[in-house]
């Protein structure tokens, strides 16, 4: 896949990972379209890279996605390549009942819906591309669970099963499907659990997991574990029980 001269679109593209990825696709020479909830954080993000285009559209929304794929086909006719990587992540625990889950925001509906929405919504203006791709952020939370964070876990389960079928599907067309999976990442996504917990690791930086990707992109190596989680996945297919209660086994755990 090339890695220069394309027409990217990230979600959630303002921090963290995101960031860091359209400041790899910018230096590497690409067209950078960010799109994210926080107006303020979409400023700074363009602030720092003034090539970059931002809108912002709540995920969480379905006619917010149709909006943005709209946006997509109308300003950017020579769009290739769509980076699924927005996502939250909560703590939840169901011994609580309904309490926890009904409090906050709905971790399928960003993590899991929003990828594959966007994929249907946009796989035909990817088809009219001589070279294209989409690319799935998941997590090594996918392979090995925290029973502390069962949704968030399920949902990057689910999208690296959605990336295996994805790919198969368009096997013999012009879009390649690759999955990135991070380790525990310095990023807001924990909205300040770690330090809340007293947690002294963050994680690896961003722009790590950035530079994986264009590695992985350059070589068409279509799953591409980082770090860690290059243990996480090949845990799960070795030992995965055992892997499991490794993970599970303290009150105070690590969050990917």
């Amino acid at each position: 896949m090339k890695t220069t001269g394309n027409t990217v679109l990230i979600t959630g593209g303002a921090t963290g990972i995101g960031f860091a990825l359209a400041k790899a696709f910018v230096s590497a020479g690409n067209e950078v379209i960010i799109c994210g909830r926080r107006e303020d954080k979409l400023i700074e993000a363009k602030r720092s890279l003034p090539q970059i285009h931002t809108g912002v559209y709540d995920l969480s929304k379905a006619q917010e996605r149709d909006l943005l794929c709209d946006w997509i086909a109308s300003d950017f006719k020579n769009f290739n390549m769509l980076v699924n990587n927005a996502g939250i992540q909560r703590m939840l625990d169901f011994t609580r009942g309904a309490a926890d889950w009904l409090s906050g925001e709905d971790e399928i509906e960003i993590n899991l819906k929003a990828p594959v929405h966007l994929a249907a919504r946009l796989i035909p203006a990817l088809f009219k591309q001589k070279e294209a791709a989409i690319i799935n952020v998941s997590s090594g939370l996918g392979f090995i669970p925290l029973a502390t964070m069962p949704v968030y876990c399920a949902t990057k389960a689910a999208l690296h099963s959605f990336s295996i079928s994805l790919r198969h599907q368009l096997r013999n067309t012009s879009i390649k499907v690759f999955e990135v999976i991070p380790p525990m990442v310095d990023t807001e996504l924990d909205k300040g659990a770690r330090e809340d917990r007293g947690q002294a690791n963050r994680g690896i930086p961003p722009g790590e997991v950035a530079s994986a990707t264009i590695t992985a992109l350059k070589s068409d190596q279509y799953e591409v574990a980082v770090g860690m989680a290059q243990n996480l996945v090949k845990s799960s297919r070795e030992n995965p029980d055992a892997a499991f209660k490794i993970m599970n086994r303290w009150s105070i755990v690590l969050a990917l």
